[in-house]
Formats: structure tokens, C-alpha cells, sequence
């Protein structure tokens, strides 16, 4: 039986879990993705178009311009490798392999010596050059930036711009092309730092977002049964005691003959009997929703997974005047919609209404992020809902009651529960009578 019940629970957090990560997932790879392409949407625009007017020069500046852009698509191909490892790193799911980057740092540096001499053999105008340089440093930095404080990646990148700088002046380069290519290394270097990080930043807030909240619900999930064990205990630990003391007198007095085994065993009938009950009492209690107790368990569970929770009513609970059963009902309504909030949507915010009015009781429970809602599954619009809504229109329609459920416009859904405050008859057919 234990097994079974940690089986039935590992299915249903995965499939809870699948709900919840799915639009996570979906902003993650487009995070990924979108960095992983920079590298490839630069490369045919700042690193190939100053190359096309090289080529035609002769074979010489013609073979450092080849060179140069299949070292670059190299270079490109590295950095996307490179590039799940890296937010990883920064993420601290798991350490950098810094071996990683030798092969990279090679390469820029390769590089580096291309350009170089292409300024000093090529006829690169001042464009070409300026473009050539924002290029040079972007499929590897994307990476490195990650993996790296932000004050060491600056200083880093002011001494490759100063030995860049250096090495162009002593090929010859002009003082003006020389200030435009600083200026180009300082755009790409913030480019970088301002994309790259920030975006990597976002995708770990959200994940530690989401594993909080998975957290939460197992934190929960574990304080309730220590609660329903407790309550077990404090049942049938001192019953079962007595039970078994009364027990060992019953068979000492069989032994030696003494009719009084029977009245211990009369006993013992008795109390175990009485426990019984006590037992199908704290179920039962378990089981059974109280409306004021589920108002504040909804608003407790969805405070903890971080949505704001609004409840109104004119009296509060106690006060509306609804019959036990009533109440009881609608205590189902408010566990079983609380448990579609979360499960459902990507909610912010959720109102709990309760009033009364022509002689009814009325409660609606009303989220946002309701684009995501799965119609299929008890949470979703339509009547043809899952078997959640369908169990709650069955206790409801027995008092007489009635429920709807579906969007309320503005990405808002609703669900809507009435109970009458008289009950009504039930009809020869089954069907509850409707209300005076």
C-alpha cells in the first residue's frame, strides 16, 4: 500500500510539474536560442560583408579573408557548444570545465593575428575595419561573460582592446582607424554584458522560482501527513495500548480458569469497537470539507505559491445562515478550485466572493492567467470540464444547488457555485426539486 501511494504521488507531481514548466521551458529555449543565433547573425553581417571586397585583391589578402571567416564559423560553432555549460555555471547547477576554453582562447587569438594582417596587407577601409573588430571578440564572449565576475571581464577586455591597439598601430594602421576600432571593441564588449547576462540572470530567477514552489507543495504535502499521522496516533495510541494490556490479563485469567477473562475480553471488544469509530471520525473529518476551514487552507496554499488571494464577504462564513450541509458543499467548491489555480494558468492574483442573495448562498472563485487553462481537466472552461467540476455539480445538485465555470473576460475565469438556503425535495426521478 505504500508503494502504491508513492507511486500514485511521484505521477501526479509530474504531471503537475509538466503543467507548471512548461511555459518556463518554452521562455528558456528562447533565451538559449536567441544567444546561441547572435554569434551566426553577426557572422554573416559584421563578419563577412567587410571580407567580400578583400577577396578581389589578390590570393594573398584573398586567403586571410577565407581563413579568417572559417575560423570565425569554428569560433561560432564552439560558442554555442560551450553555451549550456556556461549558464549552468552561472545558474551554479554544475562547475565549468575551464579545459573548455583553451581551444577558444586559441582561436581568438588566431584570430586576432588574421586581422591584423589583413589590415596590414588588405585594403580594409575604415568600415570594414570598425565591423571586422566588433566580430572579432562576440562567439567568444558570449560564453566567457558567464563565466567570469563582470569586473574581471572588463578588465580583461580593456587589455585584449589595448594589445588589439597595439598591434594595428604597428602594421600601420592610421590614427583614426585606430580610435574606431577602441570604439568598436568598447560597443561589443557592453553588447555582450548587457545581453548576455541579464538574460542568464532572468532564466535563474525563474528557476528558482519554480523550485521553490515545487518545494512549497512537497513541504505541504509532507506537514499534512505528519498532521493526519498525528492525529492517528493520538486515536489509536493509547486505545491499542489498552488493548493489548487487557488482552494479556484475558489469557493470565483463561490460563488459571478465572471467569473474569471473559468480561476483560467483553472489554476489549468494546474499546476496539470505539476505536473503530474514533477512526472513521478523524477520516471522516478528514475527508469532509468545512467551509470556513477551506477558506483559509485556499488562501494559506495559494499565498505559498506566491499568488494573491482577495476574499470577500459581507458576514464572513458564520454568518450567512446556510445549513452545515450548504456549507460543507461549498467547502468543496473552494478545495477543489483552489487546487485548478494551481494547477491551471499562470495565475497572479485570485478573489474569493461570498454573498447572498434571493435566498441563496453564492460563491465565486475568480483567477487571472487563465490563457493556459486546460479545458479538459476539471479547471478549464466549457461544461464539459473534468471529473472535478462534474463531482462538484453532483454535491450540488443534491441540495438543489447549481455550478458554471468559464472565462469572465480580460484572461480572468470564473466559477460560479449557488446553494439554496432551504433545501429542496428531491423529485420522485431523483432530481433535486427546484427551491421555493
Amino acid at each position: 500500500m505504500k508503494e502504491l501511494d508513492e507511486v500514485i504521488g511521484r505521477a501526479r507531481d509530474w504531471r503537475r510539474g509538466w503543467q507548471e514548466r512548461t511555459k518556463l521551458q518554452r521562455i528558456d529555449l528562447y533565451t538559449r536560442g536567441t544567444l546561441a543565433g547572435l554569434p551566426w547573425v553577426f557572422l554573416v553581417s559584421w563578419g563577412l560583408l567587410p571580407l567580400l571586397p578583400v577577396v578581389r585583391e589578390g590570393p594573398v589578402p584573398a586567403g586571410l579573408a577565407v581563413a579568417f571567416f572559417t575560423v570565425n564559423v569554428v569560433q561560432c560553432v564552439l560558442s554555442n557548444r560551450d553555451l549550456g555549460a556556461a549558464i549552468a555555471h552561472h545558474r551554479g547547477v554544475e562547475p565549468y570545465p575551464r579545459r573548455r576554453l583553451r581551444l577558444p582562447a586559441a582561436l581568438l587569438a588566431v584570430l586576432t593575428g588574421l586581422l591584423v594582417a589583413l589590415a596590414a596587407t588588405g585594403d580594409l577601409k575604415g568600415a570594414g575595419l570598425a565591423l571586422l573588430v566588433l566580430n572579432l571578440p562576440l562567439a567568444f564572449a558570449i560564453p566567457y561573460v558567464l563565466l567570469v565576475p563582470v569586473r574581471t571581464y572588463l578588465v580583461q577586455s580593456a587589455i585584449f582592446t589595448a594589445v588589439l591597439v597595439a598591434l594595428l598601430a604597428a602594421v600601420g594602421v592610421p590614427g583614426g582607424l585606430l580610435f574606431g576600432a577602441a570604439l568598436s571593441m568598447l560597443v561589443v564588449v557592453l553588447l555582450v554584458l548587457a545581453s548576455v547576462r541579464p538574460s542568464a540572470w532572468s532564466m535563474s530567477v525563474m528557476w528558482q522560482a519554480e523550485e521553490a514552489r515545487d518545494m512549497q507543495a512537497r513541504l505541504a504535502v509532507a506537514e499534512e501527513r505528519l498532521r493526519f499521522g498525528r492525529d492517528m496516533h493520538d486515536v489509536l495510541g493509547r486505545n491499542l495500548s489498552v488493548i493489548a494490556l487487557k488482552s494479556e490479563l484475558a489469557v493470565e485469567l483463561a490460563q488459571r480458569g478465572n471467569p473474569a477473562a471473559m468480561d476483560q475480553m467483553v472489554e476489549v471488544q468494546r474499546i476496539a469497537r470505539a476505536s473503530q469509530q474514533e477512526v472513521r471520525d478523524v477520516v471522516r473529518g478528514y475527508r469532509e470539507a468545512d467551509l470556513p476551514t477551506e477558506l483559509m487552507g485556499a488562501q494559506g496554499v495559494l499565498q505559498a505559491a506566491g499568488i494573491t488571494v482577495t476574499v470577500e464577504g459581507a458576514d464572513g462564513p458564520a454568518g450567512i445562515g446556510a445549513p452545515a450541509a450548504a456549507q460543507a458543499a461549498l467547502g468543496w467548491v473552494v478545495r477543489e478550485t483552489a487546487t485548478n489555480v494551481l494547477r491551471h494558468g499562470d495565475p497572479r492574483h485570485c478573489w474569493i466572493r461570498l454573498t447572498r442573495a434571493r435566498g441563496a448562498v453564492v460563491l465565486e472563485v475568480e483567477n487571472d492567467g487563465a490563457g493556459a487553462m486546460d479545458p479538459t481537466d476539471g479547471g478549464g472552461p466549457g461544461d464539459g470540464g473534468g471529473s472535478g467540476l462534474a463531482g462538484l455539480r453532483e454535491r450540488l445538485g443534491a441540495l438543489g444547488g447549481t455550478l458554471s465555470a468559464g472565462p469572465a473576460g480580460d484572461d480572468l475565469f470564473r466559477v460560479t457555485a449557488t446553494v439554496p438556503l432551504t433545501p429542496s425535495r428531491p423529485q420522485p426521478d431523483g432530481r433535486p426539486a427546484p427551491s421555493a
